[in-house]
């Protein structure tokens, strides 16, 4: 079994779910009393967050590239990242670093096509809504991203870093977030994109007529099938 190394922290709120996600994973398939080999590295989100507002990505991905190096120093065989929206400099952390790193998005590309969609919508910060390195990374594999008009790309980022980046759940905002999606599908969303780590502890399947993609547990699952892909072959 391979060592996966995490960094996670942002929030650490979708970072426990990574770990919950892949050692029941790890459980699920080798049994007994197995669970996953693997190293978290947690940043203090205030700062990200702040570089986030600021537009200093080079600083964030030197924070981030620090935590890379020093997971692979301490064992790590391969990084993921514990969030979509930092994934805008992954190039950064895999300069830092000489193991792989799980992309969030590709992950995310692979499960839609094995559904035989063209078009879904995406959630999500609004960094990750409206930049072009998480967008432009799921369109190489031939899918058409649809996102919301910019007052509702507005609000959906409210309420993923004032309450659920803050563990509030709120009826109020999962209905909003519902309603944002039938206006996704009605313009031709096939699925969506749960492209934040924290969306999945709001919408569930069946808040959406149309297939959701949760990217925490699609990018943890890949993460337990790299970490253990010579122990099934």
């Amino acid at each position: 079994m391979k060592t996966i190394g995490l960094i996670g922290g942002m929030s650490w709120e979708s970072s426990a779910e990574y770990y919950r996600i892949i050692n029941q994973e790890v459980k699920q398939r080798l049994g007994g009393l197995h669970s996953a080999k693997c190293l978290l590295y947690s940043v203090d989100f205030e700062e990200i967050e702040r570089y986030q507002q600021d537009g200093n990505w080079e600083q964030a991905g030197k924070v981030l590239g620090d935590a890379a190096y020093a997971l692979e120093k301490a064992g790590a065989d391969f990084l993921v990242i514990c969030t979509n929206t930092m994934h805008r400099v992954v190039e950064a952390i895999e300069k830092r670093v000489n193991i792989p790193v799980l992309h969030i998005a590709d992950a995310t590309a692979t499960q839609i096509k094995q559904r035989s969609l063209r078009t879904v919508g995406l959630l999500g910060t609004k960094y990750t809504m409206e930049q072009d390195f998480y967008k432009s990374r799921i369109e190489k594999h031939g899918i058409n991203i649809l996102v919301p008009e910019k007052q509702e790309r507005e609000a959906v980022n409210k309420v993923i870093f004032e309450e659920l980046c803050l563990g509030h759940i709120s009826t109020a905002s999962r209905n909003y977030f519902k309603k944002v999606m039938e206006g996704l599908i009605h313009t031709g969303a096939e699925g969506i994109i749960l492209g934040c780590t924290e969306i999945g502890l709001l919408v569930k399947e069946e808040d959406s007529a149309v297939p959701l993609f949760d990217t925490t547990v699609i990018h943890a699952v890949e993460a337990v099938h790299k970490a253990l892909k010579e122990n099934e072959q």
